[in-house]
Formats: C-alpha cells, structure tokens, sequence
C-alpha cells in the first residue's frame, strides 16, 4: 500500500510542479554558475547507493558532506530560502517514482557517514526505504547524533502505518510555516 501511494502522490506531484521545479532550476542558474540541480551518492534499502537529486542550494564546488558540516556561509542566498521552505527537496519526487525513496522513511546518509551507517546496520533500519521526510527529522534529530537518529528511525519502522506518514508529512509541511 504504501508504495502505491508513493507512486501516486509522486505522479501527481510531477504534474503539478514540475513548472515550479523549472522556474526554481532557472532561478539557481541565474544565480551562479553550474548545474541547478545537485545530484549525490546516498545509500538506501539494503544499504544500495543510489543518486539523490536536489536542487542546488550551495556554491558550485562546495564539498559533498552532512549538511551539518558545512557552514552557513556555503549557501547563495536563493539556496537558503529554498531549504527554509524546503523547496530544494522537490526534484526528491523523481527518486520516490524510482522506487529509491519514498515520501516517509529515514533521510538517506551518504556513504562516508561511517558512524550513521553502523548505527543503523546494528538497528535495522537499512531494511526500508529512505524518505524525503521522517519521524527523525520532525524531532529535530540529525546526522550528528547518529546513535540517536538510528533509535529514532527504528521507531519509525515499527510503528510505520499511513496514519503516521500523513501525520509525519503534515508536520514536515507546519515546520516550513513556524521557523
């Protein structure tokens, strides 16, 4: 059931914002140089890599690290608004029709995140998909507290049922109002 929706929610979506998503790349482009979009290694169900894609909200040529690593300074003033409104995620709805994620799960870690994925391995957390949004990430708990976020996502996974995603992706929605 819950792919379904993902695959439903994602096709209409797609149609409805893809002329946003457009006019979001152009506007990044505008701004500086480079690929509007960001692509990125993360591992997902059974710990496979797959490339997450986002729109680009940091200087060409900024590392690929945690977001948490990285200084505010690396974001172009577009891309900041664009993470406070968590715009950036949108082009994630081609990775939730590809089967790679779905709209609610534990955030994908990238594969250098040694302390993220042994947390997870050891919870079993790497047998479901990653999400877009997640229980972790409505209770404020990122990647840099990985025993934490792996505790957290395994209580996603035991309790996942529709009724908790839609409460999850309500939540995701109101924190863009209320920061």
């Amino acid at each position: 059931m819950k792919r379904f929706v993902d695959i439903a929610l994602s096709l209409l979506l797609l149609s409805l914002l893809w002329p946003l998503i457009l006019l979001l790349a152009l506007l990044v482009r505008l701004e500086s140089s480079g690929n509007p979009f960001f692509a990125q290694t993360r591992l997902g169900r059974g710990e496979r890599p797959f490339t997450i894609w986002k729109l680009r909200t940091m200087r060409a040529g900024t590392p690929h690290r945690g977001t948490h690593e990285i200084g505010i300074d690396a974001h172009t003033r577009l891309g900041a608004l664009l993470r406070r409104a968590r715009l950036d995620e949108l082009p994630q709805t081609f990775n939730v029709l590809a089967g790679h994620m779905s709209f609610v799960g534990p955030r994908p870690c990238l594969p250098n995140q040694e302390a993220v994925i042994a947390e997870r391995r050891r919870s079993g957390v790497f047998a479901i998909r990653p999400g877009i949004t997640g229980l972790s990430q409505i209770h404020g708990i990122d990647m840099s507290r990985p025993a934490e976020l792996a505790q957290s996502d395994r209580e996603y996974m035991e309790r996942q049922s529709l009724a908790l995603d839609l409460r999850i992706c309500f939540r995701t929605i109101a924190s863009v109002f209320t920061r």
